[in-house]
């Protein structure tokens, strides 16, 4: 095995398990903490869901990055390859969505009362549940593409349009129906991109409308609700910004394989890439959201023995 493999094992592997060991931490510590009782913010169940998608992204490509780089080439037979792809798109839009109504959700959250959108503040909990499953159901069917996309693969394998993924073999997207469903989910990652930057934008712009007004403010006994309020938004204007910048380097490089055969290292660096955002993204939330704290804080004085 060559040394540049064995350091892309390492790589893979570290950031797979990184990724999996921190989302599995979020989605344990909400079930625990609705086990006990605890309240949770109605922005946990969005939180949650990111943390499932995003293992579940994980498992689907960055551990069988990890064993391909390892030396296990093309290990997946046929159905193997169709079911992992499908999980893989699947889970992705679903992260893509979930991040998009996690940033939608706060900025209806902050809104000022005197606002259109305060009408929907005291609704949006209840719309939570109900969208999940819609765009669930919607990425479930829009991907079932990629069973008919793989269905002759085996009949195409010495076509000069295969390429090599490292763990499981596929086809360059040269179909009409492959250039359809490229400008479909294009067009979804588009306008799911765009409402993030536009939801992010208007949070900063009430955030530092909001600062302005407490440097006039002599009454103090809203600043620790506000300020935790703005706390929150950060986080989530942080971890939309990390999901941004993962996403569009990403996009870059895919649109410069999808012009020329992409080679191997080329495909490699868009899988680390494609789980930056599932590995660090479990990090950024519990670092930047002191709420995440105290719930480990509630749980451990809990169980905590009494002395």
């Amino acid at each position: 095995m060559k040394a540049n493999d064995i350091i892309l094992g390492i790589v893979f592997s570290s950031q797979t398990t990184l990724g999996i060991l921190g989302n599995s931490f979020l989605v344990c510590l909400f079930i625990v903490m609705l086990l006990t009782g605890h309240r949770l913010r109605p922005i946990d169940t969005i939180f949650a869901q990111l943390a499932c998608f995003n293992s579940l992204l994980l498992l689907s490509n960055g551990l069988p990055q990890t064993m391909a780089a390892l030396g296990l080439k093309n290990f997946m037979n046929d159905n193997g390859c169709i079911i992992l792809f499908y999980i893989h798109k699947v889970s992705r839009g679903l992260s893509l969505s979930s991040t998009c109504l996690l940033s939608g959700f706060q900025a209806i959250t902050i809104c000022p009362r005197g606002s259109w959108w305060a009408e929907v503040k005291a609704r949006a909990p209840k719309y939570i549940m109900p969208i999940s499953c819609v765009s669930c159901i919607t990425h479930l069917l829009l991907n079932i593409i990629v069973f008919m996309k793989f269905k002759n693969l085996q009949a195409s394998r010495n076509s000069s349009k295969l390429y090599d993924f490292g763990y499981c073999p596929g086809l360059e997207d040269t179909n009409i129906v492959d250039v359809h469903f490229g400008v479909v989910v294009s067009l979804r990652d588009a306008l799911f991109v765009s409402l993030m930057v536009s939801a992010s934008a208007y949070m900063i712009l009430l955030l530092h409308q909001h600062h302005k007004q407490l440097q006039h403010l002599y009454v103090t006994n809203l600043q620790p609700r506000s300020s935790a309020l703005n706390r929150a938004t950060q986080s989530i204007l942080l971890l939309v910004s990390t999901f941004v910048c993962f996403y569009t380097l990403n996009s870059i490089l895919n649109s410069y394989m999808y012009l020329r055969k992409p080679k191997l290292w080329l495909m490699q660096c868009s899988a680390f890439l494609s789980i930056g955002f599932p590995t660090f993204s479990p990090f950024v939330m519990i670092s930047s959201d002191s709420q995440f704290l105290k719930y480990c804080h509630r749980l451990w004085g809990r169980n905590a023995p009494h002395l």
